[in-house]
């Protein structure tokens, strides 16, 4: 996500179908109190995480 891959492309590169990708890439959002993937990711950042 913080590289701006699409969901097909990660999809791909880790084996899942992307159904699976849109459902984890929502999961941060509600663990970091976001309401978006880019925001998460921004949020992630602040934190140190990634």
């Amino acid at each position: 996500m913080a590289k701006g891959l699409t969901n097909k492309e990660i999809a791909g590169r880790l084996f899942l179908c992307e159904q699976n990708v849109k459902w984890y890439k929502m999961r941060p959002n509600f663990q970091l109190g976001t309401s978006s993937p880019t925001e998460a990711v921004a949020r992630a950042k602040d934190l140190g995480i990634i």
